[in-house]
């Protein structure tokens, strides 16, 4: 029982984790969240059913931790995957996995892993404060507490877990980046990941709100003579300024360096199909179709939202007769089908994104504590670092890890 008074800035996934298990080891805590409830940002996560971690080893993760993984070894050593599902079911919320070894609550509500959150951390004997920390008091090199409008608060410790920039509406505007700032910390520079994707083409826009169910992407780097750095299978929908969907913020967080028309976007409208067995089915419908106009094809192929679109894209006369397609013609088709183009822009707002990469450089903090190499009594917990990862529940694990090696140090 250390019986020291601990400050935890931020009630979101790292905030919580910290301060239930600094109370755990004795420690007087206190966490100040500006919000009116904790876990604001939890609840949009998943699409509200909250993608808790993945169900794999500490390697997956880190390997799906572009940004500074081999920064979390001693965090997730000490509460990995394994971990935090043991955690949420001890402390009473069922959980499930899913494809991609995604872990959701059994009851598919975001809400239930906040409750269980705010349930375990009462019984830790944390003392949760909804009051907005304006600034962290230092004194001689060492952290002496944190400023409300309140008045100044004394804490032996201070855990900085506000969050990043990214969905400022609950609450992450970048607070913690500014009191790190304070304390002497450098901030590696922000922006958006796991975010929706601007296009060059107007035509996307022709298709807005158009939902792809069933897509595959491939992201290709001009500058690396169009090496491919991403594929996958999944949702897919066009908006006014580009591309959304789950595949999209995926292959986000591969665009590294974004620059204007660095990377182009392939996308299979028939990722079930060969080459060779589509061009089969193309014939098919062709002869089915043989009096009728091209249109009527690409209708039977594609969905109603994409068509004129589509037959822009190809050059071919609406109105000319499936019979009367040339062997090019057919060819063009076949490629549109399986590589539709899109040229990237640039990504949407960091307010758009789900994570900020970028934050507070892992050069200045103890990755076997999270303490502060500059300042005693100062740690980080969560998205405020400089560590971010792909989708699939990885982000949140790192939020865990990182928060309960904060708490615990």
């Amino acid at each position: 029982m250390s019986g020291r008074k601990v400050a935890v800035i931020g009630a979101g996934a790292a905030g919580m984790m910290a301060a239930i298990f600094a109370a755990r080891r004795g420690d007087a805590v206190t966490v100040f969240e500006k919000n009116a409830k904790i876990g604001r940002k939890l609840y949009i996560t998943g699409k509200g059913r909250c993608n808790v971690t993945n169900n794999c080893d500490e390697k997956t993760v880190i390997a799906n931790t572009p940004t500074n993984g081999r920064f979390l070894y001693s965090a997730l050593h000490r509460f990995a995957p394994v971990d935090t599902i043991r955690f949420f079911e001890e402390n009473g919320l069922p959980l499930k996995t899913e494809r991609g070894q995604r872990v959701f609550p059994v009851s598919d509500k975001a809400a239930d892993v906040v409750d269980t959150l705010w349930r375990t951390a009462k019984q830790a004997g944390v003392r949760i404060t909804f009051q907005e920390v304006r600034d962290i008091l230092l004194e001689n090199g060492a952290v002496k507490g944190v400023k409300t409008a309140e008045g100044e608060r004394f804490f032996d410790k201070v855990i900085i877990a506000c969050g990043g920039c990214s969905y400022p509406l609950t609450g992450s505007t970048g607070d913690g980046y500014r009191f790190a700032q304070k304390a002497g910390h450098t901030i590696v520079p922000l922006q958006p990941s796991l975010v929706p994707l601007e296009t060059m083409e107007p035509i996307a826009a022709e298709m807005v709100q158009l939902l792809l169910k069933n897509a595959a992407l491939t992201v290709l780097d001009t500058q690396q003579n169009d090496k491919k750095i991403y594929t996958d299978f999944g949702e897919l929908q066009f908006m006014s300024y580009g591309v959304a969907g789950a595949m999209v913020l995926s292959a986000s967080a591969h665009m590294r360096e974004m620059a204007a028309r660095r990377y182009r976007l392939l996308i299979d409208l028939k990722p079930a199909l060969s080459e060779e067995k589509l061009e089969a089915r193309l014939l098919r419908e062709i002869n089915a179709r043989h009096r009728e106009p091209a249109a009527s094809l690409v209708r039977s192929l594609l969905p109603s939202g994409m068509v004129e679109t589509f037959l822009h894209q190809t050059g071919l006369p609406p109105d000319q007769n499936c019979s009367e397609l040339t062997r090019p013609q057919r060819k063009q088709l076949l490629c549109l089908l399986k590589a539709f183009p899109l040229t990237v822009k640039g990504f949407r707002p960091i307010a758009e994104a789900i994570v900020t990469s970028g934050g507070v450089s892992v050069k200045e903090i103890d990755p076997k504590t999270m303490a502060s190499k500059l300042v005693e009594g100062l740690y980080f917990a969560g998205e405020v670092i400089d560590v971010d990862a792909y989708t699939g529940g990885f982000n949140l694990q790192c939020a865990f890890s990182t928060g309960v090696l904060a708490g615990e140090s």
